[in-house]
This record gives C-alpha cells, sequence and structure tokens, in this order.
C-alpha cells in the first residue's frame, strides 16, 4: 500500500493559485492537474459523499447539506451519521482489499457511527441552561482530549459564523499531524475550510485585500502540510469541492410560495415558525439548489409553473428530469430547483422580519429550514457591537439565558455562492497530484473515488468510475 494524505481545500479553483500562494503556485506546478465537473449540488456533504463513494447522489442519498426527513415531517441540515450515506466508502472497498489498511478522517462530512478507524469532526456541547459550548467528536474517543490538551478546544466560533477566521482550519491541520504521529493511517483525508468564508462573503474577487491574506493564510497551512506528510512518504492529493461563483440576486423561494398560498406558519410569542406539515409546498434552500417538496402530487405541475416564472430560477426539475444530475432519489424535493448564475436561494419564509423567528438573528445551523449564509456576518446595523456582546457572554457565563441576535437578515450582503454547474472552468473544483502517471484534464466527480484507490495501489475489482484500472 502506498500512504496518501489528501487535502481538501474548500473554494480552491485554478484561477486562485498565483502570486497569493507561493508554496502551492510552486508544487502545483510541478503537479498533475484536472478539473473536477462538480456533483450536483455542488455543496459539501453532497460533494464529500460522492468523493467517498464513487457513486452520485441518486445512489447514495446525500441530495444537499440537509433534507425533508418526511417520516419527522421536520428539515434537518447538518446531520452527522456516516449511516447516512446509503453507499460503501472507500475505506470500506480498501480495507476489504487489504486487512492492515487504515484511514484517519479529519473534518469530512458525515464523521460519527463510522467504520472509519480515526475521526475527527466539530460537536459542540449544548448544556441544559441553554448554552454551547465549543467541542469535537473523536474516535477514539481519548483522542479528543489528547488533542485538546495540546492544541486547546475546538475553535468552533472560528469554523462557521462572524468570527471565522484561520484558526479552525489550522487546528484540524495540526490535529491531523498529531493523529498522524499517534497511528500513521494509510489514508488520512483532511478538510480545510478557510477560503468558503470570505468567498461568500466577498465573492471571488481577486483584488479584495482580505481574499488575498485568506489565501496567503490557506496556503500555509498547506505547505506545512504537504511536507510534513511528504516527509513520511506519503503520496498529497489537493482537491476542493465547488468553486464559489459572484452572485447578487437572492431568491426569496419561499416567500414566493407563502404569497401563493403553499406556506403554513405557526405564530409562537409574536414570531412566525414554517410548519412544514401543513404547508401544501415549501423550499428547503442550500445555496443555488433547492428541494421544493410538495404534499399534493395533483398541485405540482401548478407549483412547477410557479417557480419557472420566478426572477433567479434557472431550472426546475421534476421526477426522472431529476437525473440530468443523477439526482432522483427519494429524499429529493418533488421539484429540483436550480439558481440562475449569479443568483442563491434564501430559506426566508416571513413577510415582516418584525415576525421573523428569534434563530434568523443568530447562528443556529440545526433550527433554519435552509442554509444560511448571512450567518457569516455580524449586524452592520447594531452600534457598540462588541460591547453587545461582551455583555452577552458574561450573562452566559453567569448563567443567564440570553440570545446571541446579531446576525442580520439582509441576504444582499452574500456575493458568492455555489451548488450549481459553473459555465466557466476556472469555477470549477480541481484535483492536483503529483503522480507520474497522466490524469485526464477533466474528471467526474464520481472519479475522484478512483484517483485515490489508485493512489493507494490497491488490488480491489472495479467499482465505480473508468480510472481504477489505470495506475495513477
Amino acid at each position: 500500500m502506498q500512504k496518501t494524505v489528501v487535502l481538501d481545500v474548500v473554494g480552491l479553483t485554478q484561477s486562485l493559485i498565483g502570486k497569493n500562494m507561493p508554496f502551492l503556485a510552486k508544487w502545483a506546478a510541478a503537479a498533475q492537474k484536472a478539473a473536477i465537473n462538480p456533483v450536483v449540488p455542488a455543496v459539501t456533504c453532497t460533494a464529500h459523499a460522492t468523493y467517498l463513494t464513487g457513486k452520485w447522489p441518486a445512489e447514495h442519498g446525500i441530495v444537499a447539506n440537509g433534507w425533508y426527513f418526511r417520516e419527522e415531517d421536520e428539515v434537518k441540515l447538518w446531520r452527522q451519521s456516516n449511516k447516512l450515506i446509503q453507499a460503501p466508502k472507500i475505506w470500506d472497498v480498501a480495507s476489504a482489499a487489504d486487512p492492515n489498511f487504515t484511514v484517519a478522517n479529519m473534518g469530512w462530512w458525515y464523521n460519527m457511527n463510522t467504520s472509519a478507524n480515526y475521526t475527527l469532526t466539530p460537536r459542540p456541547q449544548y448544556l441544559a441552561d441553554g448554552r454551547k459550548l465549543p467541542d469535537c467528536y473523536t474516535q477514539p474517543a481519548d483522542l479528543r482530549d489528547k488533542l485538546q490538551a495540546e492544541l486547546g478546544t475546538f475553535p468552533l466560533f472560528h469554523y462557521w459564523g462572524p468570527k471565522t477566521s484561520i484558526k479552525s482550519s489550522k487546528w484540524i491541520a495540526d490535529a491531523s499531524k498529531i493523529t498522524e504521529k499517534l497511528y500513521n493511517p494509510t489514508l488520512t483525508l483532511i478538510y480545510l475550510p478557510h477560503l468558503d468564508y470570505n468567498l461568500q462573503r466577498l465573492g471571488p474577487n481577486q483584488n479584495a485585500p482580505r481574499l488575498a491574506k485568506d489565501l496567503q493564510e490557506i496556503d500555509a497551512v498547506c505547505a506545512d502540510l504537504i511536507q510534513f506528510y511528504e516527509a513520511r512518504g506519503a503520496q498529497v492529493i489537493v482537491l476542493s469541492e465547488y468553486g464559489i461563483s459572484p452572485v447578487n440576486k437572492p431568491v426569496h423561494i419561499n416567500r414566493m410560495l407563502r404569497e401563493n398560498g403553499y406556506i403554513a406558519v405557526r405564530t409562537e410569542r409574536g414570531t412566525e415558525l414554517l410548519d412544514t406539515a401543513m404547508s401544501k409546498a415549501f423550499a428547503v434552500s442550500d445555496h443555488q439548489v433547492a428541494h421544493v417538496y410538495v404534499k399534493d402530487k395533483a398541485e405540482i405541475a401548478k407549483v412547477k409553473q410557479l417557480l419557472r416564472q420566478t426572477p433567479g430560477i434557472e431550472e426546475v426539475l421534476e421526477g426522472e428530469e431529476r437525473n440530468k444530475y443523477s439526482l432522483a432519489h427519494e429524499r429529493c424535493g418533488e421539484l429540483v430547483c436550480l439558481a440562475e448564475k449569479n443568483a442563491w436561494f434564501t430559506y426566508y419564509f416571513w413577510l415582516d422580519d418584525n415576525k421573523a423567528p428569534d434563530y434568523a438573528r443568530m447562528v443556529d445551523i440545526h433550527k433554519k429550514p435552509g442554509f444560511d449564509p448571512v450567518e457569516m456576518f455580524a449586524d452592520p446595523t447594531i452600534k457598540f457591537l462588541m460591547p453587545l456582546v461582551a455583555g452577552k457572554l458574561i450573562k452566559k457565563k453567569l448563567g443567564f439565558r440570553t440570545l446571541m441576535d446579531i446576525i442580520p437578515l439582509d441576504a444582499t450582503l452574500v456575493k458568492g455562492s455555489h451548488g450549481r454547474k459553473p459555465e466557466d472552468k476556472d469555477e470549477w473544483p480541481l484535483l492536483l497530484t503529483k503522480s507520474q502517471q497522466d490524469l485526464p484534464q477533466e474528471l467526474q466527480a464520481t472519479d475522484v473515488f478512483d484517483v485515490i484507490l489508485s493512489h493507494l495501489q490497491l488490488q480491489v475489482p472495479h467499482h465505480a468510475g473508468t480510472l481504477l484500472n489505470t495506475k495513477i
């Protein structure tokens, strides 16, 4: 077996590798390069499941970062059980071929209840008094204590929210090195999300000083990891899940459905909550893709026509039409919408901001019935923001319940998004490897599975794509 490490540098595209990434630019110049024709939706959970199984969403079932669980009448995003992926993972195939194979999954999604040997995933502690404490989950369990004893507590609030920074990616990178020294896994998968943040806040504007700093920061993390692992005899693959495209048009798909009588809400304490069980149709928005769940099949054609007439929506797919993107799975909405290239979908369902639910103004990825990139912003209209936050934190530490309600409700703040397949291949994800064998200039997302297996140099039956029998 050949020791292999895969760095998932989120949001990395060929156009970003340049003067602000001196190490990676030099490393890539000596590497094989391939553009990855992205899976749709091009979002984290779907991309990870596709890369790790060599299957499309219609087969592995991860149709977005979250979906409507019909049996529970609830929208759930960012679940963590690996059992949600309905196909064998790369470590299942590899360990069947060689019982000595081991894998460390350092932050790739669906990383609990898994057959992987060593794992790390963010997992806050939710206390009975309402507090949320930064923490992580590992397998084996004592790895968590070893990592946090050396690195400090996992920097959760630098991983998502207004305070996002290089600290979270650097922590995961350092944790990966510790895990390598402890266990020496055959395959290590490392998640480095840093570029995702300001690329969504600012868009892929390479002239933005903040983005230049981000590129330099993640380049330094990649340099440290690549040099560390290459010194230990590992082959390194650098890849990304998606590229981020500029956007300027938020599409309030649920507000449109509500105005046409499809959305039901409940009023509690003067605020409105989406009632999915009583709604005739509603959307689970995820960046540039939205799953629209329609209760009565007789209404599908009418809802489809409404969606087609909605500005900012490019495609509305029904039934087998969803297999244009190999996406026809029972977890999908009856209709799947793709945004125009400069548009993205909000989850907003209220018509009056004064009636928005309390979670709307908070970082709360589990209560919101859709993805909310506005969580990366602090409300610019709040005066004396830092003293306000400090006061709230003091109240929390004293045991008082208080809302960290500092997130704005202005979707126009978001300047970058992903999920659809960009027309410009410069906005596609990419794969880099210093393998000596030729790599096709373009890969399907399912081919990544075969590329990784080929690096491992394992003799396994042909599994998914077209590359497995070509030694890389």
